[in-house]
């Protein structure tokens, strides 16, 4: 069986892996240059244990298993992989009661070694934050989300620079002109992320939710200032929004990222304020959902704008776990574009979204913990269509 899978990130390599291994013949297409262009390179290489997400779904299920498989992963090709465990932490009393939820679900979604610590146990874990209480994870982990990419990309048949232009359902399969190539394949699996509802819309396929590009911005701690945090310190996220609001973040080399805000971007990839595409933004406003949602948030969204714009903004957030950070511990670094799926009502699509379509498979949505989640995804898909 011939199959294409449209999509170099992460979570379209891993699919490819995992078709393969089943036998399949498969090509995968790709836009860009190199692999894990996109989220797969603009992520904070963040390994989620699982603590967040609603018990029963895919997010939950998947990411566990995820977990496991990309472990296993790192290990067998000698990629780094280091469990440096996450606070939760609650910054006042007002937010015990969240901070209690997210134990539960922690341990309602099987994640290990979950604990609960007083002010005093979390300055155990992490010497320089405060707070009146934190979730403990000492499992989760940090990886090199692109050197991952790159290494499952080493064994498949890979076609970069080659734009997906066209596709057509045929009797015996599904046509994809890609570039000036034309391909013919048994079975087509869009892994598209950013490019999701072109890709879509080329499949005949629009469905009831489009992408709305959120850019995620970070800082950077500098110098000594590195040295105070050991882990991952997050705050408790506001349960109305699927992000998980500025945290702070040791990454596999060794810098610290102090971040991500939301802010709505002008472009499908759209990385920095300059970045504006008069197409994508006629296409994201066209969709009665943004509007929606606008109405719904525009609130919380004048308040990343200023954020975006001030560092004071980040320093504030992030004082609020460790207070001896001062302005000069902050320097600007590259932020990434987040994929997230609106609904036609404006609501946010919390879960992984994924639609079969006759021989056409179509994932539209796979945000944070797509990455974590990839190889267990993978299978999901191929159980499904194999």
């Amino acid at each position: 069986m011939r199959i294409g899978v449209v999509g170099a990130g992460i979570l379209g390599l891993a699919v490819a892996r995992e078709l393969t291994a089943r036998g399949a013949e498969v090509t995968v297409l790709d836009k860009e240059d190199q692999v894990g262009t996109h989220q797969t390179g603009h992520n904070s290489g963040v390994v989620h244990a699982g603590i967040y997400y609603q018990p029963g779904s895919l997010k939950a299920r998947l990411c566990r298993d995820g977990v496991a498989l990309l472990r296993e992963y790192c290990a067998e090709h000698k990629l780094p992989y280091e469990e440096v465990g996450k606070l939760v932490i609650a910054s006042n009393r007002s937010e015990l009661a969240g901070m209690q939820r997210i134990a539960a679900r922690a341990v309602e979604n099987g994640v290990p070694g979950i604990a609960v610590l007083d002010a005093l146990g979390l300055r155990e874990i992490e010497p320089h934050a405060v707070g009146v209480g934190a979730v403990y994870s000492p499992h989760t982990a940090i990886a090199d989300f692109p050197a991952i990419a790159r290494s499952l990309a080493a064994s498949l048949d890979v076609r970069l620079e080659q734009p997906v232009r066209a596709i057509r359902e045929t009797a015996s399969g599904v046509e994809v002109l890609a570039g000036r190539t034309r391909f013919a394949f048994d079975r087509l699996v869009s892994c598209a992320g950013l490019g999701t509802d072109r890709v879509a819309a080329m499949a005949g396929q629009p469905g009831e939710v489009r992408i709305v590009p959120f850019r995620g911005e970070y800082l950077r701690l500098t110098g000594a200032a590195k040295g105070l945090v050991r882990g991952l310190i997050y705050p408790v996220p506001d349960p109305r929004y699927p992000f998980l609001g500025v945290h702070l973040t040791k990454r596999i080399d060794g810098e610290v990222l102090v971040g991500p805000n939301a802010v709505m971007a002008l472009a499908l990839e759209g990385y920095s304020w300059s970045k504006v595409s008069f197409r994508d933004l006629r296409g994201i406003a066209a969709w009665p959902g943004t509007r929606r949602m606008a109405v719904q948030h525009w609130r919380t969204g004048l308040r990343e704008v200023y954020g975006s714009l001030a560092k004071r903004t980040f320093l504030k957030a992030a004082r609020r776990y460790v207070p001896s950070l001062t302005k000069e511990d902050l320097a600007r670094t590259e932020g990434g574009v987040r994929a997230q799926a609106v609904a036609r009502d404006g609501s946010l699509l919390d879960d992984f979204a994924i639609d079969t379509h006759g021989p056409i498979v179509l994932v539209r949505n796979a945000p944070s913990p797509a990455a974590t989640s990839s190889l267990a995804i993978a299978r999901h898909i191929v159980d499904a269509i194999l």
